[in-house]
């Protein structure tokens, strides 16, 4: 029977992810910096056990060596602080609110509709907020059936305020510490440009986190035939660019997502119903969505483009 010492041994000749990672924090790699020996060691072990479907080898398993679940959060893990605020939130056009002047009656159908714990409360427009309310605050009243206050907003909490430009681990690292779960993000001109959540920035890491409450996702891009998509407003303008049209991507301001263009063509949130027109000739219906943000929208294509086809 070989003796410890001989068993250690060839587990540190075997090549595993673990045995790489011990000599990177033992000091024997080198002067580069410890992030780029890390995502160095996952590079080589993936190229080096690539099973063709991305699964865990029976050897890695037998070595207790790291899944690819776990290789690809330490990748995320190792890229996170690459982001900043404004690359981690829901953008603006996304952002479920409630006016500060809203009733009792309409707030609780607000969080009943969108399933969210926590609100960003604005007065007059988005730009405004001046607080959050959370759920657990309202809840009490209608578990017990008791009179709402006079002025609900009197239950608001204090959410935390960062530029887009802070870093992500920083905005994680002022949450923990003012133990708050939601960041109101802040343009160069102190509007509001999104909103953070401790969920967006464990999905960084961790992946998307779906829960019970979370709708079956809807297909984003979707051909209805002449000449029509329907979308989602989520749907990447790479995305769409590259299914749909280039030139539908080409645009000046800093916007990601399609509801994003829509915002920034209409200079609002631009109501259901709404049609609002692209430079290149496609048109950009508003199907759903409500006074604070858009959720589906129909593309109809250029006269020419679909005269074409």
């Amino acid at each position: 029977m070989p003796d410890s010492d001989t068993a250690a041994g060839d587990a540190e000749s075997s090549g595993g992810l673990v045995s790489a990672f011990k000599r990177i924090f033992a000091g024997t790699e080198g002067g580069r910096s410890l992030r780029a020996q890390l995502e160095e060691a996952i590079d080589e072990h993936e190229h080096g056990h690539d099973n063709g479907g991305g699964e865990e080898t029976p050897e890695e398993k037998a070595k207790g060596d790291l899944s690819p679940v776990e290789r690809q959060m330490l990748r995320n893990l190792l890229h996170f602080s690459e982001h900043d605020a404004d690359d981690v939130a829901v953008p603006r056009g996304e952002i479920v609110a409630i006016r500060a002047d809203a009733s009792w009656d309409e707030m609780i159908a607000i969080f009943a509709d969108n399933g969210h714990s926590r609100m960003p409360v604005y007065r007059d427009q988005l730009d405004d907020v001046i607080g959050m309310i959370h759920i657990k605050d309202v809840f009490p009243y209608l578990a017990k059936a008791d009179p709402p206050p006079s002025d609900w907003t009197a239950l608001m909490r204090q959410p935390l305020y960062v530029p887009q430009t802070r870093n992500a681990l920083d905005v994680l690292a002022d949450m923990r510490a003012q133990r708050m779960h939601l960041a109101i993000v802040l343009d160069e001109f102190s509007g509001t440009d999104g909103i953070i959540t401790i969920e967006d920035l464990v999905e960084e890491i961790v992946g998307e986190i779906e829960d019970e409450h979370d709708d079956a996702p809807l297909e984003m891009i979707r051909p209805m035939g002449d000449g029509i998509w329907e979308c989602d407003a989520r749907a990447e303008l790479d995305d769409v660019a590259e299914l749909i049209d280039a030139r539908l991507a080409e645009v000046e301001e800093s916007v990601d997502t399609l509801g994003g263009l829509a915002f920034v063509l209409a200079e609002q949130v631009p109501p259901v119903g709404v049609v609002v027109d692209h430079p290149s000739g496609w048109r950009i219906e508003v199907i759903e969505g409500d006074e604070t943000h858009v959720t589906r929208l129909r593309l109809h294509a250029p006269e020419e483009t679909h005269s074409e086809n």
